[in-house]
């Protein structure tokens, strides 16, 4: 498991421990901001992209040489990034390097599921979900930490050695967990098969909309802190670790009582219970003058609440065809990506000076969530 959870981490470490070099690296290599962000907006397209590809390759070839080709390209993106004499080849590096990374979130998920029965799996897979929230959370510090001790090559350096670590781990103890041959399924033949699946729908559904509920608060609320309320951006950063350790808490919870309630009921009570969150700060910001407390106090509801359904939305995913869940971990990635990144944008282009365009969306996707989960499953009973 504590491998499983660095190769979980490694994606989203290295995507955020790379945020604070951004004006350095546009200051050294004298271009534009919009080409300096070339690295940080392109490398998150090829990990979404990446996520499709590794789960057939993992389900006809073998876990373990899909996790050790990603981690290679990680290591080569890295000593790419690291060395790179001009803006194209650090772009060229972050690309490759994103590429790579995505082999963890996929695999270590379809990995738990070979090793674990359905309830137990989504225990485990709260445990992956809490390091991907960690490490974002403490990676842009960490990435501040080294360019003061350096520069901004210091965090390429950093990861290298990372995935170096992780690669010589998986080499060592990372053995073949699949059971089931895919055969000749391929990504379009293996994703056609699970999306006539009405339960795996749901869970794809459900854990997308969430996350995309959780990405249009990222993309608001430093907004409305900031801008609106003129808070310092360091109070943000308190209230948003205050979060953070909300929906830690809910994959600590799911952790531990999944089995005991049963995964179905524990995404269902989640997804209720986040978008009574969400209708609570609609109606306090309402009602009373703004502050922080009523946008980031409800907030800790639903994402503990979150904290409580994804995990067990993704071991369902994931449990629907055993021979194709590494395919279903990694057409489940893309979607929730895609999804969040669709509304990241949509929310960063409508601020009206208010909180209302953020909470629209989040009352929105928490909905769709919540209708994803039910919906299909009705329709597929009366079919039946």
């Amino acid at each position: 498991m504590a491998l499983l959870v660095g190769m979980t981490a490694l994606a989203p470490l290295s995507m955020q421990i790379f945020v604070p070099a951004l004006p350095a690296i546009q200051r050294g290599f004298a271009v534009p901001t919009g080409v300096a962000q070339l690295a940080l907006s392109l490398s998150i397209l090829a990990n979404a992209f990446a996520t499709l590809s590794y789960g057939p390759l993992s389900d006809r070839f073998g876990r373990r040489p899909a996790v050790l080709a990603g981690l290679g390209l990680f290591v080569a993106g890295s000593v790419m990034c690291a060395v790179a004499p001009t803006i194209g080849l650090l772009i060229a590096g972050r690309i490759v390097q994103a590429a790579g990374a995505a082999a963890g979130m996929v695999i270590a998920r379809a990995i738990v599921r070979d090793l674990y029965e359905r309830d137990r799996a989504a225990s485990m897979i709260a445990y992956l979900t809490m390091a991907m929230v960690v490490a974002p959370m403490l990676a842009p510090s960490v990435g501040a930490i080294l360019m003061e001790l350096s520069d901004w090559r210091a965090i390429f350096v950093a990861l290298t050695v990372a995935g170096i670590m992780l690669l010589w781990s998986a080499r060592l103890r990372l053995v073949e967990t699949r059971r089931h041959a895919a055969g000749g399924h391929g990504l379009l033949t293996g994703s056609g098969r699970l999306l006539r699946s009405s339960a795996f729908i749901s869970y794809v559904l459900q854990s997308a909309f969430s996350m995309s509920t959780f990405f249009a608060f990222v993309s608001g609320a430093p907004y409305f802190m900031i801008d609106v309320l003129g808070r310092p951006a360091t109070e943000y950063g308190l209230w948003f670790i205050v979060v953070s350790l909300g929906y830690m808490a809910g994959n600590f919870t799911a952790a531990r009582v999944t089995r005991r309630v049963g995964l179905d009921r524990m995404i269902l009570i989640g997804s209720v219970l986040a978008l009574a969150g969400i209708a609570l700060s609609i109606g306090l910001l309402t009602a009373l003058p703004w502050a922080p407390v009523l946008l980031f106090g409800p907030m800790m509801l639903t994402a503990l609440s979150n904290g409580f359904a994804m995990p067990n939305a993704q071991a369902g995913a994931i449990s629907v065809d055993p021979a194709l869940a590494g395919t279903a971990s990694g057409v489940a990635g893309f979607t929730q990506l895609a999804c969040a990144a669709l509304v990241s944008q949509a929310v960063g282009m409508l601020q009206d000076g208010t909180p209302y365009p953020m909470l629209g969306f989040m009352v929105g996707c928490s909905t769709l969530s919540l209708l994803g989960f039910v919906v299909p499953r009705r329709l597929a009973g009366r079919t039946a």
